[in-house]
């Protein structure tokens, strides 16, 4: 499993809003939309192996409820239930974030989100301990690869 600690922009992709990714200096910055997909919301550009993943999240503020609700997760729940019951953004339907490509996620998540292997719902293989950024804690799962 993928180590999710960190904070900030690590490693991560430049900030900014607008069309296409941008190349840039991968500076911090960048303005929280807020809500779900904000995380995954930010422009950049990062070059590497993959260039996207199909994504599942479940973002919660508190570290605590996040530890719940790898509990549910441990206990055998499938993640999309675990998702409409504890996160805390717009991907509330599962946590479907949908196909992500390199450069579009915040930098501690896309890391994250690039080293895990796909799997699903029923059986999935998630970040563990939950991956923290600035707009939360989040546990992801990927269910493809291209």
């Amino acid at each position: 499993m993928p180590k999710g600690k960190g904070g900030g922009a690590s490693g991560g992709a430049a900030k900014g809003s607008g069309g296409g990714a941008k190349g840039g200096s991968g500076g911090k910055g960048g303005k929280g939309k807020g809500g779900a997909s904000a995380a995954a919301a930010d422009d950049g550009k990062k070059s590497g192996a993959g260039t996207a993943v199909k994504v599942r999240h479940i973002l919660c503020e508190k570290h605590g409820k996040c530890m719940e609700a790898m509990e549910k997760l441990r206990a055998g729940m499938k993640f999309n239930e675990v998702a409409a019951q504890f996160s805390e953004d717009k991907a509330r339907s599962g946590g479907d974030l949908g196909w992500m490509t390199r450069g579009s996620m915040t930098g501690p998540f896309q890391d994250a989100a690039f080293q895990l292997s796909p799997s699903t719902i029923g059986n999935p293989s998630y970040t563990d301990p939950p991956v923290k950024t600035k707009f939360g804690y989040h546990i992801i799962m990927i269910e493809g690869k291209k």
